[in-house]
């Protein structure tokens, strides 16, 4: 249970930096006002653009996750057939990203 909630905390953390980009910055060094100053500082934009894809792409494939967990019935307890829930999931995560147009 402790890892789930150290997991959600760090997603809220992600989370409010995606949407408060002045608020929080996630650069090791200040970010000089001229973008031509230093070649560094388009490698450290381009990390973070990758960073925050990243993150917007596993918040969506948690929220598609737990749609499909919700439509189902409840996690069985039994580990051989918690094995059969995960793969029942996976498969219709698969399923739901093949149907989705490509952008």
């Amino acid at each position: 249970m402790f890892e789930v909630t150290v997991l959600f905390l760090v997603m809220l953390l992600i989370m409010a930096c995606a949407f408060f980009p002045s608020d929080c910055s996630m650069q090791l060094s200040p970010k000089s006002p001229h973008p031509s100053d230093t070649a560094n500082d388009s490698g450290m934009d381009s990390e973070l653009s990758v960073l925050e894809d990243t993150a917007v792409k596993q918040s969506f494939l948690t929220h598609l996750q737990s749609e499909i967990e919700s439509a189902l019935f409840p996690r069985p307890t039994d580990s051989v057939l918690q094995r059969h829930y995960d793969a029942l999931i996976s498969a219709e995560l698969e399923n739901r990203l093949s149907a989705m147009p490509d952008s």
